[in-house]
């Protein structure tokens, strides 16, 4: 199993507002976040309770290009929401983004966590190819400017 987590603290802004955002978001709202690296992330088909709505992500991360589909695999209201990515089935990859309390206001964990378990291990160090050290410290600097980044587009848009 490969991880790359990335935390940061953001003032100004509640777990419930960031969480409603990421659960709730559409291209116009992502491309607000961050113009030129947000590019699509809408909701394809949404559940009552919004497990397991089919989401579309497509960013940049450093000059690599991502887009997937994702799944909401698990939820947990203003702490946690998972997407686990797939190409017409489910992927051993997936994106958790958890909301915690902190003294200066929102500590922000965002993990992408790829691998398979079982016999299926033996794959995982093909992973490693599009997992790089590189990748990850790309993946790491995105969620430290971009967190901040929609904190502040909630803020303003709370002061509106």
């Amino acid at each position: 199993m490969h991880k790359i987590v990335s935390e940061v603290v953001v003032g100004d802004v509640s777990r419930q507002e960031m969480y409603e955002f990421m659960l709730h978001c559409t291209d116009e709202d992502y491309q607000s976040w961050w113009p030129g690296m947000h590019l699509a992330f809408h909701t394809i088909k949404r559940k009552p309770n919004n497990l397991g709505n089919l989401v579309y992500f497509d960013e940049y991360v450093g000059s690599r290009r991502l887009r997937f589909h994702a799944v909401v695999a698990e939820l947990e209201d203003a702490a946690r929401i998972v997407w686990q990515m797939r190409i017409g089935f489910r992927l051993p990859a997936r994106v958790k983004f958890e909301l915690e309390e902190h003294p200066e206001g929102v500590l922000v964990r965002h993990t992408l966590a790829a691998g398979y378990s079982g016999i299926g291990r033996v794959l995982d160090p093909l992973l490693r190819l599009y997992l790089s050290e590189a990748f990850a410290r790309d993946l790491d600097q995105h969620a430290r400017t971009e967190f901040p980044m929609l904190a502040a587009l909630l803020a303003s848009r709370r002061a509106a």
